[in-house]
């Protein structure tokens, strides 16, 4: 045999095991996890049939920066962190909604429509710090606020869910 026939074949045999075995987009935590995606076709889990995030795999994806006025703030203030579409593209969650819940279970419906069209985040740090528990952490989804003030209103206000641990994406 050639080696240019050997090269077609490993190619052929990469091709065929990549093809079977797709790679996972989504690496595994090497932190604590601080959220869980779940839904009913999630396209990249890495744990069981959900996909698991720490702070770090959070603070990688695309992401913005707002300073603004809130309800639940003094003053005017930063959040950083990654666009909640971002968050769902990681894991390959589709729906028509998502319920958003917290640590104590407080949980609020989410239209999927807010997660792509409006730069929505999960906020990860408020002015430049990481958010404790105490503090509205470990993530907080904030409306962009700042870009879009018509968002200012209790409509907002009651899917604004703080001390986030689990996004239940549904159909």
């Amino acid at each position: 045999m050639t080696i240019m026939r050997l090269k077609m074949l490993a190619a052929c045999a990469v091709a065929i095991v990549t093809l079977h075995h797709p790679a996972s987009a989504l690496e595994m935590p090497k932190g604590e996890v601080i959220l869980t995606v779940t839904g009913p076709n999630l396209e990249h889990p890495n744990s069981k049939n959900v996909a698991v995030f720490d702070l770090e795999m959070l603070e990688k994806l695309a992401g913005r920066t707002g300073t603004m006025e809130t309800p639940w703030t003094s003053g005017k203030v930063t959040f950083t962190g990654p666009l909640l579409r971002a968050v769902l593209e990681a894991a390959g969650a589709h729906g028509k909604s998502m319920k958003v819940r917290a640590l104590n279970d407080y949980a609020a419906d989410v239209p999927m429509e807010d997660a792509m069209t409006l730069d929505t985040m999960l906020a990860t740090r408020m002015n430049g710090n990481t958010m404790s528990v105490r503090n509205k952490g470990p993530l907080f989804l904030i409306y962009p606020f700042d870009s879009t003030p018509s968002l200012f209103n209790e409509k907002y206000f009651s899917r604004s869910v703080w001390q986030i641990k689990q996004i239940e994406v549904s159909e």
